[in-house]
């Protein structure tokens, strides 16, 4: 079996056990003694129909659409890396997971995306509002899971994850705001350098990495060291992870399918650190075409073929994948000591490698 096909396994067993985890949280059906009711129980009557057309209804039509679900696997493999049994924590795995769905039906509608995974987005299906509020409710509903653990948790470490939450909450917040006034042309793109669109990245996507990290090492009781260390880790991974996003939807021809095609964050006018680099090392020329597809917000194939053209020409490709591995293998190298030698240590090489190097 190759590295590629034995951590995909790894990924579709962890996505499996988390599933079946985050149906108790966040149910297919809600029912009167479903858990969030007795963890929350309402005073009156409930409408379970309206939430389950509301809220379990269009959760599970997006979460069954697949998704590699390795910020879990992330957590997992943290925690058993650093001498735990994952299986004790199944329940904190779903957290970054639930709260990163609600952050891709946000990020749809606030990008006016058609397509997720291959299929119409939330907001088209169900309606904005149905949206806007299911992602508002995926960001808190998962903490619930500390509330029902509490009794087995020390108060000290129940804090911790608390603290953790909120921090990295605000920074995925920041993240998007930031993200949002740039594919809206606020900030003008050749104002914009290559370590505040890295910046952006932590905060947007480094985030719930960092997140799954860091509640892993504290449950698992790891020194606040230890914590810092692993957390700046995963949040590189979870950079390298977008830097690959976005080159996938400039080259993945499989990848962009599931996006509309080729080229849908030229449509979007997205900086990329492909877009980024481009415009640092192009002609004034080049840099005022790309500038200008980019303001267009374009659907045109050819225009969006005319970008790619332009940030290939200047090598940003080759550039944005030198500096996604470069990235990860540094950060590795401040945990390697810090994990003993072991199978999950080994599988958490091969995990971050595998996601900076995937085709889908």
């Amino acid at each position: 079996m190759s590295v590629e096909d034995k951590i995909e396994e790894i990924l579709r067993t962890k996505a499996e056990q988390v599933n079946k985890h985050i149906e108790k949280y966040v149910p297919r059906e809600f029912k009167k003694d479903s858990l969030l009711f007795k963890i929350s129980p309402p005073r009156y009557t409930l409408d379970l129909k309206a939430l389950n057309r509301t809220v379990a209804e269009p959760f599970w039509e997006f979460l069954d659409r697949g998704g590699k679900r390795w910020r879990p696997a992330l957590f997992l493999l943290v925690c058993e890396a650093l001498g735990s049994d994952p299986d004790e924590f199944l329940d904190y795995a779903v957290i970054p997971e639930i709260i990163h769905n609600g952050t891709l039906i946000a990020d749809d509608a606030e990008d006016s995306s058609k397509l997720r995974r291959g299929k119409p987005c939330t907001y088209e299906l169900f309606g904005l509002d149905v949206a806007m509020n299911l992602s508002s409710t995926l960001y808190f509903l998962p903490m619930l899971v500390v509330i029902e653990n509490s009794k087995k948790l020390l108060p000290e470490k129940a804090n911790k994850l608390y603290e953790i939450f909120v921090q990295e909450m605000v920074n995925v917040g920041l993240g998007q705001a930031i993200d949002i006034a740039w594919h809206k042309g606020t900030v003008p793109p050749t104002e914009v350098s290559e370590e505040q669109y890295l910046q952006m990245c932590a905060y947007k996507t480094g985030t719930l990495a960092r997140m799954a990290a860091k509640m892993a090492a504290v449950l698992a009781g790891a020194e606040e060291d230890t914590v810092e260390k692993i957390g700046r880790f995963a949040e590189s991974v979870g950079v390298a992870f977008q830097i690959q996003d976005d080159i996938l939807d400039l080259v993945g021809e499989e990848f962009a399918k599931g996006k509309g095609g080729r080229g849908m964050d030229i449509t979007e006018g997205k900086l990329t650190l492909m877009v980024i680099h481009a415009l640092r090392k192009a002609t004034p020329q080049d840099k005022e075409e790309l500038t200008k597809i980019l303001s267009k917000h374009t659907d045109d194939k050819a225009l969006r073929m005319k970008a790619i053209h332009i940030i290939n020409k200047y090598g940003s490709i080759e550039y944005a994948k030198n500096l996604a591995a470069t990235m990860v293998r540094q950060s590795w190298e401040q945990v390697d000591n810090l994990l003993p030698p072991s199978e999950a240590k080994g599988t958490l090489r091969l995990l971050a490698n595998y996601l900076i190097e995937r085709k889908l």
